[in-house]
């Protein structure tokens, strides 16, 4: 079975060996304060930085979900105030979240067809983006972040991105995500990647209130240890796929090509049309494909008996819309094949 889904989408096939060498090396039994434990954790962050050109002086923790990062962003990062800008569901969800934690939250709504314009002004003391909006197929540009022109935190979802193109580190203070797009994981653990501008203010706030306050979770990690049991199979998968793939800049470089070339495809070869009109933000990550509903359906059981899964469409455009993941374990026969179907 060939699959398109957004997430969680397609495991690296390397993973199943992975899993066996786990067993085999007796790391899935260590307690998380012993040595093996502690020097696989560290070898894993280490490598991560490495292949995804993460700056020295920002730290990496691992939790259970992007979704638990968004909770820590507001317990131990934002003093008083977040400001929250998006364009579709999953930062819409983040904001609406973030408001049941008794902080002051503001929200900052664009057109998903247009591109965000960085002249914002707040007083919020940490504002938050999700840089791939993975409902509507909509991306931030790289460039962005940089000219924002704050004080405050700059706090970036990167779920559908992290791991498929190169992200500009220096450029935010929190960046967040999961393992099981991108990185071509097995769901089950999210990303938190925090600058010394992050961890100052987190030291400021000083929350210890909870068991995954940010403070708690980093007296832990400089040990290379973790607060609680953590997934010990995700952080070994994780350390070996960092040491199988190329640099982050290969990859990008290959996933914008394709991104490019299936976009020049489906508008000179096929009937459809892509959901997002502007190509200045459209997803290098995940692309979303609109017709018909009649068109969507029949497409979708022409995909099932060919043995190809697509991604649903999301919101108002569940049955017009169907998405499709460019993620960097999907391999090139995979999209050759995907085309065929769609050209007949």
């Amino acid at each position: 079975m060939t699959t398109f889904y957004p997430g969680p989408s397609k495991v690296y096939p390397q993973v199943a060996t992975y899993l066996q060498d786990a067993m085999n090396e007796g790391i899935l039994s260590q307690n998380h304060r012993s040595i093996p434990f502690m020097q696989m954790l560290k070898e894993c962050i280490l490598v991560f930085k490495q292949k995804q050109n993460i700056p020295d002086d920002y730290e990496v923790y691992f939790t259970s979900s992007a979704t638990e990062c968004w909770e820590i962003v507001g317990q131990s990062l934002v003093k008083n105030h977040s400001l929250h800008v998006f364009n579709g569901a999953f930062g819409e969800k983040w904001f609406e979240y973030a408001s049941r934690l008794g902080k002051t939250t503001s929200s900052y709504k664009f057109d998903f067809q247009e591109i965000l314009d960085e002249n914002i002004f707040s007083s919020a003391d940490v504002w938050c983006f999700t840089q791939n909006e993975t409902s509507n197929a909509t991306q931030i540009n790289n460039s962005f972040f940089g000219k924002l022109k704050t004080e405050a935190l700059i706090s970036i979802d990167v779920t559908s991105s992290l791991g498929g193109i190169e992200l500009d580190w220096k450029s935010g203070d929190i960046w967040l995500a999961s393992v099981q797009k991108c990185l071509g994981l097995p769901a089950g653990m999210g990303i938190m990647i925090c600058s010394p501008k992050a961890i100052k203010q987190a030291e400021e706030i000083g929350d210890r209130n909870y068991y995954n306050s940010l403070l708690f979770i980093r007296d832990n990690f400089i040990k290379f240890q973790t607060h609680y049991t953590p997934n010990i199979l995700s952080i070994y998968l994780l350390m070996r796929v960092m040491q199988q793939v190329p640099d982050i800049q290969a990859i990008d470089l290959h996933i914008k090509e394709r991104a490019k070339d299936f976009y020049n495809f489906i508008s000179a070869e096929t009937n459809l049309e892509l959901l997002i009109t502007n190509n200045e933000v459209r997803s290098e990550t995940v692309i979303a494909i609109k017709g018909t509903v009649e068109e969507i359906s029949v497409l979708k059981q022409k995909a099932k008996e060919n043995n190809i899964i697509l991604g649903n469409g999301y919101g108002a455009w569940k049955d017009t819309t169907f998405r499709i993941a460019n993620f960097p374990a999907i391999e090139a026969w995979e999209f050759d094949k995907l085309k065929t179907l769609l050209s007949q």
